[in-house]
């Protein structure tokens, strides 16, 4: 009976630090399963359209049917040619397009038509600004907008932090932290900050958490173009912050060898206890 009852002590110790529970807040959107049941009726899709912001650089193209080619020209701004030096026998010529600016007034400054007012619009409701004003000169205009200074960026505990350029004009907050070689392990899931400016000249602060589901109905799980996300580092991560990395190393060593004390020294004593029996 004593040596089932050493045998027990010995491997108590063992079997109780093999059940501990896995970190937590780790993985991503962990009421995912109860989420959809709520939502099961509903679209998750959120609306997403991108908006006209001060200081963007806009590519606007004004086409109409081929009579009205001359009339059109004239609200098209050319292309320009730049040398890009390569081989001493080899000088190409890189076309490149020219943007409209919008200015800190919300305006650009269109050919013929003079300032028109785009910040705080649509994309889709600028197209329409834009064609309205164009068709008072030419018949049936077709007008098509890209903002060519479309990014976003992330910054903190992600593996490649950072800019991110956005040719699409269509970004998640998933994509960005997927384009940014997704968090560290010491990234806080459950406090990451979004910091997006207005045009007033104003910021929006809005915190998420990852590991819950509700960021899919969230009117910011869509991006704006110059919005910046932040990852702040988990408590562990703070804690190492204040030691060097041999410090941290000793550190570790030195709990590990306290841990392995303590064990010995409580299953040393739980021995004798019973051997007393």
């Amino acid at each position: 009976m004593k040596l089932k009852e050493i045998i027990f002590v010995l491997l108590f110790p063992a079997f109780f630090f093999s059940c501990m529970t896995q970190p937590k807040n780790i993985a991503y959107f962990q009421d995912l399963d109860s989420y959809k049941q709520k939502h099961q009726n509903v679209s998750e899709t959120v609306s997403y359209e991108p908006i006209i912001k001060n200081h963007d650089e806009l590519l606007i193209t004004v086409s109409a049917p081929v009579l009205n080619q001359l009339k059109v020209a004239q609200f098209n701004l050319p292309m320009t040619a730049y040398l890009s030096a390569g081989e001493e026998s080899n000088v190409q010529q890189s076309p490149s397009f020219l943007t409209f600016t919008v200015e800190h007034d919300g305006c650009i400054n269109y050919p013929v038509i003079g300032r028109i007012q785009l910040a705080g619009l649509t994309k889709s409701k600028a197209i329409e600004r834009i064609k309205d004003l164009v068709s008072e000169h030419v018949d049936e205009p077709v007008v098509t907008i890209k903002i060519m200074s479309f990014q976003v960026t992330v910054l903190g505990e992600v593996m490649k932090p950072g800019p991110i350029p956005v040719k699409t004009e269509k970004i998640t907050i998933l994509d960005a932290i997927g384009a940014a070689g997704d968090m560290t392990i010491y990234g806080n899931r459950k406090n990451v900050l979004l910091i997006r400016e207005n045009n007033n000249g104003t910021n929006d602060y809005i915190r998420f958490d990852l590991t819950s589901s509700d960021l899919f109905s969230s009117p910011y799980y869509h991006l704006q173009q110059n919005d910046k996300i932040v990852i702040e580092p988990s408590k562990t991560r703070q804690l190492d912050s204040k030691y060097g990395v041999a410090d941290s190393y000793k550190l570790s060593v030195y709990s590990m060898i306290f841990s392995a004390v303590s064990i010995i020294a409580s299953t040393a004593v739980a021995i004798i206890s019973i051997s007393k029996k």
